[in-house]
């Protein structure tokens, strides 16, 4: 039971950070860079985009065992696009001026390389338990990093976060941080800090494995 427990946590992890969807994996790049010109859109998408891949994750694998190989991707579509429908119900009830915001792209999450990839590569093969926490890991990896882009824009760009201001009027909005030549600087500026962190990590457990052989030796 330990084990299991271990092995699900890991799961979750993972998407957290050692292989989050955007800042490592590179993943859903089309709703990443066009709605996270604000924090709250940004925020939105995220959720969505995480309630989409767990639940149809743990569809997936439940019925992995009665889904014939030669149709399972077109199976894994009609699942994918089923949560995808109650989303964009659920985003329309509460707010519209949000529905608006996100217009096709909530539609869009059917096709997003992230949901349909873990569905094949992980939640076809693994049990319920693991493909929701991976999914879980994932999802909330994915939501994290738009709101890491969408809070950048939404502050440079307008010099406020989720609508409340900042700043003294005096403060000159960036406007290209709105535009969406300011997703691609945002983009780059996370994963260039990103990188530079495993880089620092990759080198002192290089050192620190250098210093321990020293001493055994």
């Amino acid at each position: 039971m330990a084990a299991s427990t271990k092995s699900s946590t890991d799961e979750f992890i993972k998407g957290l950070w050692k292989e989050n969807p955007v800042f490592v994996q590179v993943l859903g790049m089309c709703p990443v860079l066009a709605v996270s010109n604000t924090a709250m859109n940004a925020l939105a998408m995220g959720l969505a985009t995480a309630f989409v891949l767990i639940m149809s994750n743990v569809v997936v694998s439940s019925l992995r065992s009665f889904i014939p190989k030669q149709v399972r991707i077109a199976t894994y579509i009609l699942i994918i696009a089923t949560f995808v429908t109650v989303v964009d119900y659920l985003i329309q009830a509460v707010s519209l001026d949000l529905y608006k915001a996100l217009g096709a792209f909530i539609s869009l999450i059917v096709v997003n390389c992230l949901i349909l990839g873990r569905a094949e590569a992980f939640a076809s093969k693994n049990t319920v338990a693991r493909s929701m926490m991976d999914g879980l890991g994932m999802g909330i990896g994915f939501a994290f990093a738009l709101f890491c882009l969408g809070a950048v824009r939404e502050i440079l760009g307008s010099g406020s976060l989720f609508g409340a201001q900042l700043f003294h009027d005096s403060f000159q909005n960036w406007v290209v941080m709105i535009l969406p030549s300011g997703g691609f600087f945002t983009l780059a500026a996370w994963l260039l800090l990103f990188n530079w962190l495993e880089q620092r990590k990759a080198k002192k457990e290089k050192t620190d494995a250098l210093s321990l052989t020293k001493e055994t030796a």
